[in-house]
């Protein structure tokens, strides 16, 4: 039955407790079951749903069932990313991202107290499956997970090839017809099916997180040749055409932000643009500017893109059918958003690039680059690393039949991926324990953003951060102050400028003061949970 009304939510007792949903006063003491799904470098909007062109009808459909929110945040990184996620805690406060003067990264360790979410569910009866890519330190399968399809860095350099992705511990066998977007959905399914079997009426916590769309560009042909001659038309018109969708959709109002076309990839690429030839292009130029090669080049790089897009909704399909068949659809809250923004990397990883092979198949490695990552993070500015909206912003879509009652809503207020964890304990009914492994658990960071389900208005944070590689961004309320490394901080408006294009830093100089305040206050709040509560 769909969409009876959620109006709110109780814990039903102290500690470990499900959660009582109340909808149009009946409670149920069922709590739900949880699917993420993160794409990984997808632009904000990529998807149909967020103004895109790009077939993804199952995602689409978790948005017209469900809710979109229109200002959904990433870390700008891969990593940094999946730890916020999981913990409910700004990277830099457990080891995983670096601030000025502090140390952490990606291969930073977290403090004992920082629990993965599904270790935290683990007392409240879910069983916990990982399939995907990890780059979160530790095994999955001591961290709470039962089950895990880890794909390491070796892994992510090759969608034609097995290589680096282990199930349990174990290299997965070699097959010829073998596509990483694939086996990550196989993998899935075959959990839920297995869950279904065995334990039936217990609740799980299925973490779905896709390689696509990241470089390489690699995906089956036949989808690329749906899609080649889409893009013919160049990023310009098709950022235009996103635009128009999104201004229509409710989305993001003007004004748009221009394509900043003397910004090109954030790593240096004059090794591999000597490799790719005349054909790549290192800057979002003027489409009408490039050579017909060079058009030709592009437009293929794109179809690529969406093949790789296209291929990870028709997994989505297969594994919101395989939630239908084992009659959990309508009691499982659905996550589907992005890593971080699109990448204008050009870099050439794993097994190189053969100049004469056919672009998309394995001996080719090719990268979206700035042209076509400014259309993907269409309307904003920048890309992947900076903090700027293009780097952030995220496709954000929550689909729960028995708890949400709006179909196809937007909401407006910011969510940041800090909020995930804390969301899904409070749905669950799950409460913090006071200590793990001898350490006080603090606080977690994130904010529930529950209320929000049923509550358009409802807010959720008062302040938002962020700080990546030198990029570093705080957002209270409407307005945010931000700076790419070594750069002044720029001042927006984001009620009425959310693409960030009148900078007000020296016309509103006292309030470009209050925020740097507000940056180095959560600053210092993450130095202080890093050195107080160290590994």
């Amino acid at each position: 039955m769909r969409g009876i009304r959620f109006n709110g939510l109780m814990v039903c007792a102290c500690g470990i407790a499900w959660a009582c949903t109340f909808t149009d006063g009946v409670a149920s003491a069922d709590p739900p079951n949880v699917l993420v799904i993160l794409a990984d470098d997808l632009g904000f909007s990529d998807v149909g749903c967020y103004g895109g062109e790009i077939d993804t009808p199952h995602v689409d459909r978790l948005a017209a069932g469900g809710l979109r929110f229109t200002q959904g945040y990433n870390t700008a990184r891969c990593w940094p990313s999946r730890a916020a996620l999981l913990t409910g805690f700004y990277a830099q406060a457990i080891h995983r991202d670096s601030l000025p003067g502090g140390d952490g990264g990606a291969n930073g360790v977290r403090p004992a107290w920082a629990r993965l979410l599904p270790e935290l569910l683990k007392p409240a009866g879910y069983r916990s499956y990982h399939s995907g890519k990890w780059h979160v330190d530790g095994d999955p399968r001591q961290q709470g997970f039962d089950r895990s399809l880890d794909i390491n860095s070796a892994g992510q350099n090759n969608y034609f090839d097995a290589l680096g992705i282990v199930e349990d511990g174990k290299a997965i066998p070699v097959a010829n017809d073998f596509y990483t977007t694939t086996a990550v959905g196989d993998h899935a399914i075959r959990c839920l099916a297995d869950h279904a079997r065995a334990y039936a009426g217990t609740p799980f916590f299925q973490y779905v997180a896709f390689t696509s769309p990241h470089f390489p560009l690699h995906a089956p042909q036949k989808l690329v040749e749906k899609y080649r001659e889409r893009y013919r038309a160049g990023w310009n018109a098709i950022r235009l055409a996103r635009e128009r969708q999104l201004l229509a959709r409710g989305i993001v109002m003007p004004p748009f932000a221009p394509v900043e076309e003397d910004v090109g990839p954030p790593y240096d690429t004059s090794q591999v643009l000597a490799i790719l030839g005349q054909r790549e292009v290192n800057r979002p130029l003027p489409w009408n500017a490039l050579t017909g090669d060079q058009q030709d080049f592009q437009a293929t790089k794109m179809a690529i893109h969406a093949a790789i897009v296209d291929a990870m909704d028709q997994q989505i399909g297969l594994i919101l059918d395989q939630l239908q068949a084992m009659n959990a659809f309508e009691n499982t809250l659905v996550l589907f958003a992005s890593d971080n923004g699109a990448s204008a990397e050009i870099m050439i990883r794993g097994e190189g690039h053969a100049a004469a092979a056919l672009l998309g198949s394995r001996k080719t490695f090719l990268c979206l680059g700035p042209g076509w990552s400014s259309c993907a993070n269409t309307p904003f500015r920048r890309h992947k690393t900076w903090v700027h909206e293009g780097g952030i912003a995220t496709p954000w879509i929550l689909h729960w039949p028995n708890g949400i009652a709006a179909w196809g809503e937007l909401r407006h207020q910011p969510v940041h991926f800090v909020d995930v964890a804390p969301t899904v304990l409070h749905l669950a009914g799950v409460s913090l324990p006071k200590a793990y492994g001898g350490q006080p658990m603090p606080p977690m960071q994130g904010r529930s953003f529950a209320k929000a389900l049923s509550d358009s208005a409802s807010p959720v944070h008062d302040t938002l951060w962020w700080c990546h590689e030198g990029h570093r961004a705080v957002r209270v309320g409407d307005w945010k102050l931000v700076a790419a490394k070594n750069t002044p901080w720029e001042l927006y408006n984001c009620a009425t400028d959310r693409c960030e294009t009148i900078d007000l830093a020296t016309k509103d100089s006292a309030r470009t003061v209050e925020l740097l305040a507000a940056w180095n206050k959560v600053a210092d709040e993450c130095r202080e949970l890093a050195a107080a509560h160290g590994p």
